[in-house]
């Protein structure tokens, strides 16, 4: 073995290991240090068996109310429901319809006119067991619940346990575009069991992929470079390199959380991509045509195309990425979600109501090169309205062709 390829093999793991009676294997621990509000994302497979004890222990609280959806409820809840049993927690389950189009004011309010008629207290958790979407809402009904309620994130799928559970952020879509109604309400505990995994289709297990790369091309290039090695064994095999790639982005989101809660600085650099994707949803119509992890895919291209043309970021990166983000079977350009008609005007309307804009200007996190990403506040919309037009109709750039090694597979 090289000594380059040593290093990338022994990239050192996030947080601490732990043992909890009853789990066979340790868990991997990451605090999110937050003051009054910290707490822990608990990383391992099995670790659901634990969620009882975890909530007795962290609120003492004895009643508790889990949401999640009819897809997640098939495979998962029978288990959450034993482990609060097996704690002495009295529980309701409270089941969603699945889809990104649940995270809407009508959801909302059924989610909360039910919560109130099952009596959950201020200090009784509002379990979310399920992906980002029962997790943005079942976060933001625990934030004006009661004026703020207990909240526990048991996320079911990649991109939930590797971004959305973590971080407090919550919310639901509108139609002027993605999460832009909200509130941030930290979890008391993460639970992120990555055996939860393997029950998910291979397309939402690759749309959680693209979050993962995301904390590898914002600031942390050795773990991008351990993702070329390694991240055929995040996609396809549980245990062993997937839990290292989740804790590692969890501790990643943890060290920037805590920095800036409110996002009013560095944390915005966690929306790499977000500016570009979250547009390419709102169009899309979150029906399913294309999925959040792959809007954000095409947007983190479209976000180092942007910095090539601006001379900052050398074009043997953007190809870098693009060939990885393609190789683990993302989609890399717009025109890869097929059935969606876009436009220019159509995706810039939803970008000048993007979350980061200050005085009516869009902020847009570029990049130097992979792990040097930055926040961008001189973008003029006729830039990103040249560089979409670009993209829609085709037209490449003649320096950004790449000649690097294979890397990842599709798996």
């Amino acid at each position: 073995m090289t000594a380059a390829a040593s290093a990338i093999a022994s990239l050192p793991p996030a947080g601490d290991l732990v043992t909890i009676p009853g789990i066979a294997a340790p868990v991997r621990r990451v605090h999110v240090p937050l003051g009054d509000r910290a707490y822990d994302i608990m990383v391992g497979g099995g670790v659901l068996a634990a969620t009882g004890r975890l909530v007795r222990d962290l609120t003492g609280a004895r009643r508790a109310a889990v949401v999640t959806d009819e897809t997640v409820a098939t495979h998962h809840l029978a288990r959450l429901r034993a482990a609060l049993d097996d704690a002495g927690i009295d529980h309701q389950a409270i089941i969603l319809p699945p889809g990104e189009g649940t995270k809407r004011f009508g959801e909302l309010e059924r989610l909360l006119d039910r919560l109130l008629a099952s009596g959950i207290e201020r200090g009784q958790p509002v379990i979310a067991l399920g992906g980002g979407v029962v997790g943005d809402l079942s976060g933001f009904a625990a934030a004006v619940l009661r004026r703020g309620t207990c909240f526990v994130q048991v996320p079911t799928t990649l991109l939930a346990q590797v971004d959305s559970s973590v971080g407090g952020k919550t919310g639901i879509n509108t139609p002027h575009g993605k999460n832009l109604i909200g509130a941030f309400h930290q979890p008391a505990v993460v639970i992120a069991d990555t055996d939860l995994l393997s029950t998910l289709p291979a397309r939402e297990l690759r749309a959680g992929y693209a979050e993962v790369v995301k904390y590898g091309a914002i600031d942390d290039a050795p773990f991008f470079d351990w993702l070329e090695t390694r991240g055929t064994e995040v996609l396809s095999t549980a245990g062993g390199a997937r839990d290292q790639a989740v804790a590692r982005s969890c501790a990643a989101k943890a060290r920037i959380v805590a920095a800036d809660e409110t996002e009013t600085g560095q944390r915005a650099l966690l929306n790499l991509g977000h500016t570009f994707g979250h547009a390419f949803e709102a169009v899309a119509g979150y029906d399913g045509r294309l999925l959040h992890g792959e809007a954000v895919a095409i947007g983190m291209v479209l976000a180092f195309r942007l910095s090539v043309r601006r001379g900052l970021c050398p074009a043997a990166d953007l190809a870098r990425l693009t060939r990885h983000l393609a190789a683990a079977g993302l989609p890399v350009r717009p025109q890869d979600a097929a059935g969606v008609n876009w436009t220019v005007d159509g995706l810039m309307a939803p970008i000048a109501q993007d979350k980061k804009a200050r005085e009516g200007r869009v902020r847009y996190i570029l990049a130097r090169g992979i792990g040097r990403s930055f926040i961008a506040d001189d973008v003029a919309p006729a830039e990103v309205a040249t560089l979409i037009g670009d993209v829609l109709a085709g037209r490449t750039d003649a320096d950004t062709s790449d000649a690097s090694p294979q890397i990842v597979s599709a798996g």
